[in-house]
């Protein structure tokens, strides 16, 4: 009985040292193509690269659309992919708004607002991040179902699966999903 009541001492003690020494990292997944979710992911990994955080952003579906390039041709694709790839915004600066985008509208009026309180654009927090060290991993399974290619994408992001986040999301701190 002793020792039983020993072995689930050193089972809970190991268990809270590997809470206590979590890794001091950030994971987030960016599944929305809106602007305003994509302004508050790229904000948060900004703030948690000024407090210290390794932070990573795994960018699946329609959250592809905040790392495109503004231009990229689509030719070698299936008609389908052209279609869907057409219909997508391209990039940070054509993103639409989640409420009030009035037909485009709604992006360009707080595109103004930013301007006149000097908040920075979306597109240079996105650079911001990478440049001070945000891991931004585009999925490969989204990335082959919406017809996405690695050239698309802004230079610097990685392309992985899955298991490229759960493995950070495991080891980290904190996960947020936006």
């Amino acid at each position: 009985m002793g020792n039983d009541l020993a072995a689930k001492i050193r089972e809970l003690e190991e268990r809270i040292d590997r809470l206590e020494n979590k890794g001091n990292s950030l994971t987030m997944v960016l599944f929305s193509g809106d602007f305003d979710k994509a302004m508050a992911a790229f904000i948060i990994a900004n703030g948690a690269l000024a407090m210290g955080k390794e932070v990573t952003i795994f960018v699946t579906f329609w959250g592809l659309d905040v790392i495109k390039k503004p231009a990229f041709s689509t030719s070698g694709r299936g008609l389908l992919e052209r279609i869907l790839l057409r219909m997508r915004p391209k990039g940070p600066g054509r993103l639409a708004v989640s409420k009030m985008n009035y037909g485009g509208i709604g992006p360009r009026l707080f595109r103004y607002m930013m301007g006149k309180k000097n908040v920075e654009p979306l597109g240079a927090l996105i650079a911001m991040a990478m440049e001070f060290g945000v891991r931004i991993v585009a999925c490969q399974m989204s990335m082959d179902l919406l017809g996405i290619k690695k050239e698309d994408l802004i230079d610097g992001v990685e392309v992985g699966g899955v298991a490229t986040f759960l493995g950070k999301a495991y080891e980290g701190q904190a996960t947020l999903f936006i």
